[in-house]
This record gives C-alpha cells, structure tokens and sequence, in this order.
C-alpha cells in the first residue's frame, strides 16, 4: 500500500494515549514509506498524525473542503492540500488517491468516513482494506453494535468481516495487506448493475 487514508478527529481527546496512537502511525508511515492522505487539519489527531509524518520527511496529503480552509483548521505545512468544493468531493477524492482507510479515535466525523468506505466495499464499488485502530479499546461498543446488527440479520458476517481491527498499527497493516476482500452475492451485484 503506497498511499492510505486516515479518518481521525480534530480534537485530542482526554486521554494522551490517542495523541500518541497518532504520533506512532505517523512515524510508521514515514518508516515503511507510506504516503497519507487526510482531511488536511493542524489540530487534534489530525495534527499530532501529520506533524509525526512531517517530522520524519514523509508525504502528506491533506484534502479539506472550502468551508474548513481557515487559519485556525488548515495545516500549511503539508506536502500538498487539496481543496474541493464540499465534503462529498472531498470523499471521492480521497477515494481515488488511496490503496486502503484506517480509522483512529475521533468522532461523528470519523465514523462518517469509516462507514462510507465500508458501504463502497460492501456494495463492491471499492475493495480496498479498511482497518480500526482500537486504541485502549475505544472502538469496543462500535464493534459490539456490528455484532448486533450480524445477530439481527442486518449485517452480513462476510461484510462484518471486511473490517480488519487491532491495537497495534504494525499488526493492522500486516491484516490490511493480507486483506481478501467478499466475494460478491448476485443480489449486490444485482442492485449495484442497476
């Protein structure tokens, strides 16, 4: 994978271990020579991840919608920003620049983003790895509510599956690279010819 997306928040959260989750991808990233592509922010997770990257002169990609290019967001110092007109763009462009999607801790934002590329590998429209961070287990109840949405016959356990998780960012590229994705039912192919 030489270019991956990473969902995370703009704020830092309470506990320093998300900052350092942050700081420790961005170093891995500029370790094995992985290009990242995010929102484009210089402040929380966001920040602490591209500041890690930058500091070890690895390449950063930041797409950010017009509406949030203000001083106080906009991180200047990447290697190159993406402006589009909205965040619906700003998700197709992320979309085509990338061989996979992790998610850290952060918010509506992330979880947003997260269960887009989820949809686009359910569908078949994408077959790209999509892995979570599960720093000190923040993602637990997500996952939990997976299980549920499985147990209630709302989520295919072959789509749950699609979902590569670990605390550990060596260990979840290592599943990211090793990712088979779903072999496609003729009711998605189906829906998704139409």
């Amino acid at each position: 994978m030489k270019n991956i997306a990473v969902f995370c928040g703009s704020s830092i959260g309470f506990n320093a271990d998300y900052k350092k989750a942050a700081t420790t991808v961005g170093l891995y990233f500029a370790k094995k020579n992985i290009g990242l592509v995010y929102g484009g922010g210089k402040i929380g997770m966001m920040g602490a991840l591209a500041d890690a990257l930058l500091s070890q002169n690895g390449h950063v990609t930041g797409v950010i919608p017009h509406l949030l290019k203000h001083k106080e967001v906009f991180h200047g110092s990447i290697s190159e920003m993406i402006v589009t007109k909205n965040m619906s763009e700003r998700k197709v462009t992320i979309s085509k620049m990338v061989d996979g999607y992790i998610a850290l801790a952060g918010g509506f934002g992330t979880l947003d983003e997260l269960f887009e590329a989820l949809t686009l590998g359910q569908l078949g429209i994408e077959n790209k790895p999509i892995g979570l961070l599960n720093t000190n287990g923040f993602f637990d109840f997500t996952l939990k509510q997976l299980e549920v949405m499985v147990a209630e016959g709302f989520l295919k356990k072959t789509n749950c599956d699609m979902l590569q998780v670990s605390d550990s960012i060596e260990d979840l590229i290592a599943k990211m690279e090793n990712y088979i994705p779903p072999i496609m039912t003729k009711v998605v192919n189906t829906v998704a010819s139409k």
